[in-house]
């Protein structure tokens, strides 16, 4: 038969002064926490770098429209993939490009030629468009680029921790460079 002993008073007082093991005590609390700031910190980085790179695909894809005097379904669809590219090595799967001529008429109201979306749709011809006070003059024309990307978290976390998925959007104008207006030769994109 075992025997059981009582603890003594002089036993409890040493387990109460034992220092073993606090340290890792004080880890398993702290860990969590430690997880959270770094997870954090790597999210901000990606959704930062991808913002500031929507930016520049914004500005690449109207520039390189801006460039020619006409261009064709197959030129948009080349536009909008070298501008995507910028994105590399972050995913183009949520990324939408609407590439948009607008023109000015004589009373300086906006109006869109031609728009062309890598998804979905653009905008219908003819159709009204805001454009910022002082881009544009009478019978003059813009070439408008709007990017959306759609933000996921690399964890993909969507408690009270991180704000979840949302969408990034960037617009960029300028004017046409070898002409008065960009045409579209031929129709759809």
């Amino acid at each position: 038969m075992p025997l059981h002993r009582t603890p003594n008073v002089s036993s409890l007082g040493r387990l109460l002064r034992d220092k073993r093991g606090v340290s890792a005590l004080e880890f398993a609390l702290i860990l969590p926490a430690l997880l959270m700031l770094y997870v954090g910190a790597v999210e901000i980085g990606n959704a930062l770098t991808i913002y500031r790179r929507t930016s520049q695909v914004a500005a690449t894809a109207a520039d390189l429209t801006a460039q020619v005097k006409q261009v064709t379904k197959s030129d948009v669809k080349d536009i909008q993939a070298a501008a995507g590219s910028i994105l590399t090595p972050y995913s183009t799967e949520p990324l939408k490009i609407v590439l948009t001529s607008v023109v000015a008429d004589s009373n300086n109201q906006g109006k869109v030629d031609w728009s062309c979306a890598n998804k979905g749709g653009g905008y219908a011809k003819n159709s009204s468009y805001a454009l910022p006070a002082g881009l544009t003059e009478p019978d003059s024309s813009v070439v408008v680029a709007e990017i959306t990307y759609s933000f996921t978290p690399l964890l993909g976390l969507t408690s009270i921790f991180s704000p979840g998925a949302f969408d990034m959007e960037r617009t960029f104008y300028t004017r046409p460079r070898r002409s008065l207006k960009v045409e579209k030769t031929d129709t759809g994109c």
